[in-house]
């Protein structure tokens, strides 16, 4: 499933906004902990800011295993909104 440009563009301020080590230009590749420097109770955060931003229902911990990497966070937004 692929996000709507304005989607994806404002999933990708909020990662940056509340990345521990924002970078100069985020990528889909990169990594939410090891680039990004997010750490458990971060992205428990980073989870109900997307929540509450798009209005959707709360994730359980299964819908969030293997998302590792910026795109794969646009990609659940993506899902979830279609569903």
């Amino acid at each position: 499933m692929t996000a709507e440009p304005a989607v994806a563009a404002r999933i990708r301020d909020i990662v940056t906004a509340m990345a521990p080590q924002p970078p100069a230009e985020l990528a889909d590749t990169q990594r939410l902990i090891e680039d990004l420097g997010y750490d458990s109770l971060r992205l428990m955060e980073l989870t109900v800011v997307l929540e509450r931003s798009f209005g959707l229902p709360r994730y359980r911990p299964e819908d969030l295993m293997g998302v590792l990497r910026v795109g794969q966070v646009i990609d659940l937004v993506a899902r979830t909104e279609a569903a």
